[in-house]
């Protein structure tokens, strides 16, 4: 399994999640609370987390193709829904958190 984070600072953390999560809930299972949200999607899942001013974005897929796509999804959408303060998104490579 590939696994990549991204962490955002950013005033609207847990609006941009709820957003996130909103938006693909109407054609995936997503699961979320104002603080946390998961996003199943065919090639990967998003978890994502808002404490804040920090959102974080923890993809994961089989593979890094497929690993790459789960980031573009999250950041494009993510991107259009914070517009006015477009955010900066860097994925880095990260290990397997224990649960």
């Amino acid at each position: 399994m590939n696994h990549s984070v991204a962490e955002i600072t950013t005033e609207q953390a847990g609006i941009y999640l709820q957003q996130l999560c909103k938006h693909f809930a109407h054609k995936l299972a997503v699961e979320f609370t104002p603080e946390q949200g998961t996003i199943p999607f065919s090639m990967g899942m998003c978890r994502l987390e808002a404490a804040g001013d920090k959102l974080t974005l923890k993809a994961e897929a089989e593979n890094a193709d497929l690993l790459v796509q789960v980031e573009g999804v999250v950041e494009r959408h993510l991107v259009r829904f914070a517009f006015r303060d477009p955010p900066e998104i860097v994925w880095r490579a990260a290990e397997q958190a224990a649960s």
